[in-house]
């Protein structure tokens, strides 16, 4: 099982990084905190200080549009946002 799926690297998510020192994730869905902490110090080699988490609900969306009505979903998620021991950093950028 897979703990860590991805990293979220949006304009927010990239201010919190550089100001507060905390990463985003996103993660398996029935990963717990500490799963989720041992997972980002074991990939990253980091000290992990704090993690939160959040569920994020499928969304669902109808349109009417000139075909008829038009109705979609947009998957579920776990996110995490995992706070750094003070001078541990994240580099994502390294193998580009």
């Amino acid at each position: 099982m897979s703990i860590l799926i991805k990293p979220i690297i949006t304009e927010k998510a990239t201010n919190d990084s550089e100001v507060f020192n905390r990463y985003t994730f996103v993660v398996n869905k029935k990963a717990n905190k500490v799963e989720i902490k041992g997972a980002v110090e074991a990939t990253y080699g980091v000290a992990v200080s704090a993690v939160r988490t959040m569920n994020h609900p499928a969304e669902r969306k109808t349109k009417y549009t000139k075909k008829g009505l038009v109705s979609g979903l947009t998957s579920g998620y776990k996110k995490a946002v995992v706070q750094l021991a003070e001078g541990e950093t994240i580099d994502f950028y390294n193998n580009l």
